[in-house]
């Protein structure tokens, strides 16, 4: 039963597909006081997932609103990751609750701004029953998403003018369901899902590759999607590509496909949710692509292979530092203070980071 100890406590969410998992969130945070729970919009939802909600606003609003743990719920004026924002501030609640995958840095820094108490609450399902998360139950396509780790940029053939270079990529299951625009090759993957409905074909890995690269670039197209992303998505394992100078596609693909090297990064790689790209956002302004750049972006790029190889974390972070201290320098809109700070607050704990993607936002 909820707490009743005159505490207002505060969830925000979309509650899309409603499962045992939100059921057993809601739960245990009602037990902190009365709960409110804010609900995104089908516009949100559009916004931030690119795909139309299972459920409308409408019929989530009145399922939440018929369970016992629920005080109030309203479907949240904003947009974005924070359109609960100024629902929050005119409520005035004594404690925010997310889950795990709901924690970002910029909703704790909200609530220290605001003196509201934040709780961040492990995803346990109720007694035996199994863990439930909209994604898994959606089941919209195992079709991975990709992490570049480092060289990326290399792929684009006004930064290879200057220097070929490796770059290397890896796949990643969707066990998580990234936003749209959040550096995970979101767009990419959507013309995957185009092309191949719920599941990669049973066919060559590089074929498939360059199949997804020619439809993700139709003929005439401005800016041309990188082919690291279709090759990320398509060939699994942890890969690096060489690109010749001025090349779209590489001349040679390596891969790790050693459970112990991929086992290793698994444990030592970490993401943290950002905001989306904003829409609009350019990043090709004000570039410093040069010789020196782009040999130091490819130089790490090859720190990284090798400490993964040797398994050597000291090497692997100095890579990783040294390819994205590039990649900032040669495109400094990708970052921004915002970002800074976030990076910041991670630093006395991590050795190395980066952003994935074109920056502005993103993982």
């Amino acid at each position: 039963m909820p707490v009743n100890n005159g505490k207002k406590v505060f969830v925000s969410g979309c509650f899309d597909i409603l499962h045992s998992g939100h059921i057993a969130f809601l739960q245990e945070a009602s037990q902190f006081g009365d709960l409110y729970v804010g609900l995104g919009s089908d516009k949100t939802v559009s916004d931030l997932k690119g795909r139309m909600t299972v459920n409308s606003e409408e019929e989530r609003l009145y399922m939440i609103k018929a369970l016992s743990c629920v005080h109030q719920v309203k479907i949240n004026r904003g947009s974005g990751i924070l359109d609960f924002l100024d629902d929050m501030k005119d409520l005035r609640p004594d404690v925010f609750v997310v889950n795990e995958d709901g924690h970002t840095h910029d909703k704790e820094r909200i609530c220290q701004e605001l003196g509201i108490e934040y709780k961040v609450l492990r995803r346990i399902p109720h007694a035996n029953l199994p863990v439930r998360s909209t994604t898994t139950l959606r089941k919209e396509t195992p079709i991975p998403y990709r992490i570049d780790l480092a060289g990326t940029w290399i792929d684009q053939p006004y930064v290879s003018k200057y220097h070929p270079g490796w770059a290397i990529t890896t796949s990643i299951e969707p066990t998580l369901e990234f936003n749209e625009r959040s550096g995970m090759a979101t767009s990419t993957r959507k013309k995957a899902i185009e092309l191949w409905n719920d599941q990669l074909p049973m066919e060559n890995p590089e074929k498939l590759a360059k199949i997804l690269f020619r439809y993700d670039n139709d003929p005439g197209t401005k800016d041309v999607s990188g082919s690291q992303d279709s090759i990320g998505i398509t060939i699994p394992g942890i890969n690096r590509f060489y690109y010749d100078r001025e090349k779209y596609w590489p001349s040679k693909i390596e891969t790790i496909s050693d459970l112990s090297i991929i086992k290793w990064l698994e444990e030592r790689l970490y993401m943290v949710t950002l905001w989306p790209r904003p829409a609009g956002f350019v990043v090709l302004e004000d570039t410093n692509v040069t010789e020196d750049n782009v040999k130091k972006l490819t130089g790490g790029a090859e720190k990284v292979w090798d400490g993964m190889l040797k398994k050597d974390i000291s090497l692997f972070a100095r890579g990783f530092t040294e390819s994205f201290n590039a990649q900032v320098t040669m495109f400094p809109r990708m970052m921004n203070d915002k970002i800074a700070g976030v990076i910041d607050s991670y630093r006395d704990t991590a050795l190395s980071w980066k952003l994935s993607g074109a920056g502005g936002g993103g993982i």
